[in-house]
């Protein structure tokens, strides 16, 4: 069971786990929006997990606009799709390709590597998209910003009193 964080400004932050949010509550730092319908139980007590959190101090968000070229945030960006057959997988069925390939000095940075699908990926092999005659669905670029927040969650799976605290966008 997991809940979701908001800034004293109602921003979401992050989603946390039911027991991180409970001792969140334990120390004073948010107050409890949303309730989900299941208990955690000590000895002599039963506590309602939180569903919804805010903090009662404000955290100023991270100054940094560079998004951290990492593997996870390659996925994000492109939305868990092979970017050669358009198909849509778990990370776990995902891997990082080289749109020009490693062995021929292509670089592992932001418009250089793509989401692939295994098949995809090995088809590719040691070649670039247009001599192994297969097209990217888009053109790799650095990101100004990833909605990791959305991803985590997933716009499929959102609890119902977590929608009036997300924009989630549905196009």
């Amino acid at each position: 069971m997991r809940s979701l964080l908001l800034n004293s400004s109602y921003e979401p932050m992050r989603v946390v786990s039911w027991q991180k949010a409970l001792v969140l509550w334990f120390q004073g730092k948010v107050e409890i929006l949303e309730y989900h319908s299941a208990f955690a139980r000590s000895v002599q007590r039963r506590f309602q997990l939180p569903s919804v959190l805010r903090l009662k101090t404000y955290v100023r968000p991270r100054s940094s606009n560079a998004v951290r070229f990492c593997r996870e945030n390659v996925y994000i960006r492109d939305q868990y799709t092979c970017q050669y057959c358009a198909t849509k997988l778990p990370a776990k069925q995902l891997t990082l390709d080289h749109v020009v390939p490693a062995s021929h000095n292509g670089p592992k940075n932001w418009t250089n590597v793509v989401s692939a699908c295994r098949a995809c990926n090995q088809k590719k092999a040691n070649r670039t998209p247009r001599t192994a005659n297969m097209p990217l669905l888009n053109e790799p670029k650095a990101p100004n910003w990833l909605p990791t927040l959305a991803l985590e969650i997933g716009e499929d799976h959102v609890p119902p009193d977590w929608s009036p605290y997300l924009r989630l966008s549905t196009g």
